[in-house]
């Protein structure tokens, strides 16, 4: 017999799922898109991989130690948080940039806020925020085989005519971030994680769904259906709408808020790539939705049962 009880109020909900299974299950569904980022764009791209896993795993532990807090590396989070930054950054980065990101993701987004499950956005979303806006010259270097290239984004927005074609860019044969050009890729992982119900369809749904409509009609490009789908099949959609709107801590608990929160990036995402001066608009689109998040929670939360509002007394 155990020394103590622990009580706490209802609703109680038994699971198997663990901070370590969610973790493990979301770095399985970001292999394919590793694997095809690092034959894409060739060692360098590996390189990254291993400076962000590595110093995003050191700077959890180190801050952990010395704020004498309970090292918790063993989770994964910290993997996954180096993994999603190294898929969200070019592979022509210089070794600096991705350690600065990960104490950034890590220290400043996720810890200070109290640590997992307390940060309001998603740490390497974060990160990638804060190196586009500081680094932008670095962040938006691309090669493919050697040579420097666009994305069919920056071709779009440039008004360019030398696009890759609809198969290249769905499969990931063009230039970009080194996780982020194979929609394939990133949708295998997706429907993994479906399936393993670590994530369900509401947000990624929305938001691409949105983003694809929303190319239909307000583009000044009647209904073209190649440039939505460019829209979709490039840049940082897929990885967004799937890995990091959908982060447990910083997206809204319930199903209509979930689908408030896809819908309000899509409109973003799209306002910003057709209307402003920046190609994409994925981060910057998630970020803002993830600042509604607790309002969202607040306006879509049911009404507790037995629950008596003031005026009724």
């Amino acid at each position: 017999m155990t020394d103590h009880y622990i009580v706490s109020s209802s609703p109680h909900i038994r699971s198997d799922k663990t901070v370590d299974k969610i973790m493990r299950d979301v770095i399985i569904a970001l292999m394919p898109a590793t694997i095809f980022g690092i034959y894409n764009f060739g060692p360098r791209a590996l390189l990254i991989v291993v400076l962000c896993i590595i110093s995003s795993i050191g700077s959890e532990a180190l801050f952990q130690f010395i704020t004498k807090r309970k090292i918790s590396i063993n989770d994964y989070s910290a993997v996954v948080t180096g993994l999603l930054l190294a898929l969200n950054l070019p592979h022509t980065v210089p070794w600096w940039i991705p350690v600065m990101g990960s104490v950034v993701a890590i220290i400043i987004v996720k810890q200070l806020f109290g640590g997992l499950g307390q940060n309001f956005m998603n740490p390497a979303l974060g990160a990638r925020a804060f190196l586009l806006v500081s680094f932008a010259g670095l962040m938006t270097r691309w090669e493919l085989d050697g040579v420097t290239t666009a994305t069919p984004l920056g071709i779009l927005k440039e008004g360019g005519s030398s696009l890759p074609s609809i198969a290249d860019t769905f499969f990931g044969f063009i230039g970009g971030c080194i996780g982020e050009t194979s929609a394939i890729a990133l949708l295998i992982g997706g429907i993994y994680l479906l399936i393993r119900k670590i994530i369900n369809w509401r947000v990624p749904v929305f938001f691409i769904g949105t983003v694809f409509v929303l190319s239909l009609l307000i583009s000044g490009r009647g209904f073209d259906i190649n440039y939505a789908a460019y829209q979709i099949f490039s840049g940082g959609l897929m990885i967004g709408a799937i890995y990091m709107a959908t982060d447990y801590s910083s997206s809204p608990m319930t199903k209509t808020g979930q689908i408030i929160m896809g819908l309000g990036c899509g409109i973003l995402t799209a306002v910003i790539r057709i209307y402003g001066s920046y190609p994409e608009g994925v981060s910057f689109a998630i970020i803002i939705m993830n600042l509604f998040v607790p309002l969202i929670d607040r306006f879509t939360i049911p009404k507790a049962f037995g629950e008596v509002a003031k005026n009724e007394k």
